[in-house]
């Protein structure tokens, strides 16, 4: 059975809390995983809020350290842009 669409801000806060992470635990994975310094809680939370997209590039760690599909992720991020032109 298919799931029904979630945009990216959805995606991300559901599998996080799915995986039992806080979002400055989620950070600190991102931080590991990409070696850049520059991702913070209030990145995440930004994102989680629909406030930020992440883009490719953190869209790709995101994938990698939340273990979704990166199609899905791009997807997601896709219907969040439609949803705030919309807002």
């Amino acid at each position: 059975m298919p799931t029904q669409a979630k945009p990216v801000f959805d995606v991300i806060a559901e599998t996080r809390r799915d995986k039992g992470l806080s979002q400055d635990e989620l950070a600190a994975r991102l931080r590991a995983a990409s070696g850049n310094s520059g991702i913070t809680r209030e990145d995440v939370s930004r994102w989680e809020r629909g406030k930020r997209i992440p883009g490719p590039y953190w869209r790709s760690w995101l994938s990698q350290v939340l273990d979704t599909c990166p199609q899905e992720l791009r997807a997601a991020a896709a219907l969040a842009r439609r949803y705030r032109r919309h807002a």
